[in-house]
Order: C-alpha cells, then sequence, then structure tokens
C-alpha cells in the first residue's frame, strides 16, 4: 500500500519574498502559521493590493479546487511561516468528503474566478 500523501510542511519566507506569482500553475495552498503576507494584483502596470493573511489565515486554495492559474501574487510582509498544503494531499482529503462538499467547493470556486473576471473587465 502507497504511503499517504503527506499533508503539511513548513516553509519560512522573509519580507519582500514572493510566494506565488498572479498567473502560475497553482500546486498547493498555504496556511499562516506566524507572519504576514500581502496578496495583489497586477492592474495594468500598477499592483493593487487586495489585502492581507494574518496568522490562521489560508491563501492559494483556489487553484487546488479547480487547476485554474493563480488569480494573484502572494509575497511575504513580515518574515512568515506557512504550512503548505500540497496538491495531492489536498485531493486525498477531498476524495473523503461528502460529494455535496465538493460539489459546492466546485461552485464556489467557478463563482469566485467569474467576480474576479468581472472586476478585471471593469477596470
Amino acid at each position: 500500500m502507497a504511503a499517504p500523501a503527506r499533508f503539511v510542511e513548513r516553509r519560512v519566507y522573509y519580507p519582500g519574498d514572493t510566494i506565488f506569482r498572479e498567473g502560475e500553475t497553482g500546486e498547493c495552498a498555504f496556511i499562516v502559521q506566524e507572519g504576514m503576507v500581502e496578496i495583489s494584483r497586477d492592474d495594468g502596470g500598477n499592483t493593487a493590493v487586495l489585502g492581507s493573511i494574518g496568522k490562521g489565515g489560508i491563501f492559494g486554495e483556489m487553484a487546488l479546487i479547480d487547476n485554474s492559474p493563480r488569480m494573484a501574487t502572494a509575497k511575504a510582509s513580515k518574515q512568515s511561516t506557512l504550512m503548505i498544503v500540497t496538491s495531492a494531499a489536498f485531493h486525498a482529503k477531498l476524495k473523503t468528503a461528502d460529494p455535496f462538499v465538493r460539489g459546492l467547493l466546485n461552485i464556489f470556486a467557478k463563482n469566485i474566478r467569474a467576480m474576479g473576471k468581472q472586476i478585471r473587465a471593469q477596470d
């Protein structure tokens, strides 16, 4: 029997370190154990800060749900320890979820991405 997918590893990022960039393929999600991460989008050559994720927050999960490119860029704004949730571990957990919950996640991801496209089109 194959070993179960490793659910979490930890990495430390320093202020200004890029965690991922808008448009990249997403292969993991992140949980902030300590620190602060800034989420931003490129707005026609200008950087638009969408928000900050602090201790206990999760980000990058959308790419794991629907296999679409990252919608934004994530950078450490303080020294941050992040728990990395791999795609394999995420999908292993998702397989055990109720089919209704899996369906809701897909609908949520689709709706959020559609809203992001609408906002981008208005800018």
